[in-house]
C-alpha cells in the first residue's frame, strides 16, 4: 500500500468520526461531557465498550503475543468475566446510589480529604500511561508506513493525532463517545474477520480447517499448570479477574459510559452483555495471531518483534484490500485509546481536584471555560508522554500495559476493598504514604522473587498483592468507627 493511500482512509475515517461529533455535540452542557445527560442507551454503551476495552493494544499486540504464550492469555480473559459480574453487581449500585459523576468521590464520602486525591492520582498516572502506551503503539504504525516515507518527523505525527482527539471530543465529551464508539468497534471488529478471511487465501486452505489445525496443536494451549510458571493457570484466572475489577471498576474512563446510562439496570444489561461478547472477540483475536503466525511459518518471514506480526503480515504480504482493511482497523482501534482516556481525565481533574461539581462561586460558563483548559492540558501531558515513550519502544506494549496496572492500580483494589468490606475508619493524611509504599514493596518483591520465593515468579498476579499491602497498610493504621 502507498502512504498517501494510507492518509486518504485516515482522512476518510476521521471524517465520519467528526460527522457523528457534529450530530451528538449540539446543545452539549458540562452534564453532557460528564456523565451524558444520563440518557445513553444501555445497548448501544455495551457495543460501544467492546472496542474501548480491546483498543490497540488487542489489535496490535494480542495476536503477536500467541507465538510466544499460545492461547493461555484466554485464561486472562475468563477472569475477566468474574471481574465484570463483580462490577455489575457489587460497584456499580454503589456509584448508582451515591449518584457519582467521578467514581473516586466515594473514598471522600468513606475516607476523607487524601484518600480521595490519592485514589484520584493514582488514576491519573495509570490512566495517563496506559493510554499513552496505547496512543504511541498506533501512532508508530502510522509514522512507519506513513510519515517515515514522506520524511515527516514522528512528533509531528503525534501532534495531529492529538489535535484530532481534541477537536472530536471538546465540547460532547461522553455524550460523543458513546456513539463514536459503535464506529470504532464495527471497524475493528470488521478488520479482524476480513484478515482472518484473506490469511485463509494467502494460505489456500479453508478458514474452518485452519480452525481445526489450531485447536490440534501447540499453538492453542491454554491452561500451564507448573506453578513456578509466571503464566500458570491460576495466576493467570484471578490476576484477569482482579485486573478487571481495577481496571474497568475503578477506572474513571470505563464507568463514565456505564454511569451515562439511563439506570442501575440498564448499566448492569449493558455489563453482562458486553463481558459475554467480549470473550468470544478476544478468542478471536487468539486465532487470529495464530493464523499470522502459521502464515510466517509457510512463507519464511522472520518477525522480530511480536507488536509486528500484524502489521507487516497485513501490509506487505495479504494484497492491498487486506492492508487497507488493517489500517482500517487499526484506525478504528487507536481513536477509543485516546478519546475516552482524555474525557474520562478532564472528568477527574475537574471534579476530583477542581471541585467543578459542588463550586458555588463561579458561572456555568467559568466553569466550562476552566474545563476546555483541563482537556488542552491533558492533551499536552498525553503528547509528551507519547514522546517519551517512543524513546522505550522494548517489549510487547500489552506485557508493558499490565505491568503499569498492576503497580498503579493495586492501590485501588486496596482503597475500595477497605471501603467496601471494613467498617473501620483510617487515619486519612497517612492513606498517600501507605498507597506510595505498596507499589514500591511490589517492585522489590517482582525484582527478588526469585530468590526470595524457591524460583517463583511474579506474573500479572502482582496487582493482587499490591492491593493486598495497601489493605493491610489501611488496617493498621485505622481504628473501629464508632
Amino acid at each position: 500500500m502507498s502512504p498517501a493511500l494510507i492518509l486518504i482512509i485516515f482522512l476518510i475515517y476521521t471524517a465520519l468520526l467528526f460527522s457523528v461529533t457534529w450530530i451528538t455535540a449540539r446543545r452539549a452542557n458540562d452534564q453532557s461531557f460528564f456523565i451524558g445527560n444520563r440518557k445513553s442507551p444501555w445497548f448501544v454503551v455495551a457495543y460501544g465498550m467492546i472496542g474501548a476495552s480491546l483498543s490497540g493494544v488487542t489489535f496490535m499486540s494480542v495476536p503477536g503475543w500467541v507465538r510466544d504464550t499460545q492461547f493461555s492469555y484466554m485464561v486472562v480473559v475468563l477472569g475477566y468475566l468474574v471481574g465484570y459480574a463483580v462490577i455489575a453487581l457489587v460497584l456499580m449500585p454503589l456509584y448508582y446510589r451515591l449518584k457519582l459523576t467521578s467514581i473516586y468521590s466515594y473514598l471522600d464520602q468513606r475516607f476523607g480529604f487524601w484518600s480521595h486525591k490519592t485514589g484520584a492520582g493514582f488514576f491519573i498516572l495509570s490512566r495517563t500511561l496506559g493510554a499513552s502506551l496505547r496512543m504511541f503503539l498506533v501512532i508508530n504504525v502510522l509514522q512507519v508506513f506513513v510519515f517515515n516515507a514522506w520524511n515527516i518527523p514522528f512528533w509531528v505525527n503525534a501532534l495531529i493525532f492529538i489535535i484530532l482527539i481534541i477537536l472530536y471530543t471538546f465540547k460532547g465529551g461522553i455524550r460523543t463517545i458513546v456513539y463514536t464508539d459503535i464506529l470504532q468497534t464495527t471497524f475493528m471488529l470488521l478488520a479482524v474477520i476480513l484478515s482472518v478471511i484473506y490469511i485463509s487465501k494467502g494460505l489456500d486452505r479453508p478458514v474452518f480447517k485452519l480452525f481445526s489445525e489450531i485447536t490440534d496443536s501447540d499453538l492453542s494451549t491454554m491452561f500451564i499448570t507448573d506453578w513456578h510458571h509466571p503464566r500458570f493457570f491460576l495466576k493467570q484466572f484471578f490476576s484477569g479477574m482482579f485486573i478487571t475489577i481495577t481496571m474497568t471498576g475503578l477506572d474513571q474512563e470505563m464507568m463514565q459510559k456505564n454511569l451515562s446510562c439511563r439506570n442501575i439496570r440498564e448499566a448492569q444489561k449493558n455489563m453482562f452483555t458486553f463481558s459475554g461478547i467480549l470473550v468470544f472477540v478476544n478468542l478471536l483475536f487468539l486465532f487470529l495471531g495464530a493464523f499470522l503466525f502459521m502464515f510466517s511459518q509457510s512463507k519464511g518471514i522472520n518477525i522480530p518483534a511480536s507488536d509486528d506480526l500484524f502489521p507487516t503480515i497485513a501490509i506487505n504480504y495479504l494484497g492491498p484490500v487486506a492492508g487497507l482493511v488493517f489500517v482500517i482497523g487499526l484506525i478504528s482501534a487507536a481513536f477509543p485509546s485516546a478519546d475516552g482516556a482524555l474525557t474520562s481525565l478532564t472528568t477527574s481533574v475537574s471534579i476530583d481536584f477542581l471541585g467543578l461539581d459542588r463550586r458555588k462561586d463561579i458561572t456555568e460558563k467559568k466553569a466550562t471555560w476552566i474545563r476546555y483548559m483541563v482537556h488542552l492540558s491533558v492533551a499536552l501531558i498525553f503528547f509528551i508522554s507519547i514522546l517519551i515513550f517512543s524513546t522505550l519502544n522494548d517489549k510487547a506494549v500489552i506485557d508493558k500495559l499490565f505491568t503499569i496496572a498492576g503497580y498503579t492500580y493495586g492501590p485501588l483494589l486496596g482503597l475500595y476493598s477497605f471501603g467496601l468490606f471494613t467498617k473501620r475508619k483510617v487515619n486519612d493524611k497517612i492513606t498517600p504514604y501507605i498507597a506510595i509504599i505498596s507499589p514500591l514493596i511490589c517492585i522489590l518483591l517482582s525484582t527478588f522473587s526469585e530468590e526470595l520465593f524457591s524460583g517463583y515468579k511474579f506474573g500479572f498476579e502482582m496487582i493482587l498483592v499490591n492491593g493486598f499491602l495497601t489493605f493491610t497498610g489501611l488496617w493498621l493504621f485505622s481504628r473501629k468507627e464508632a
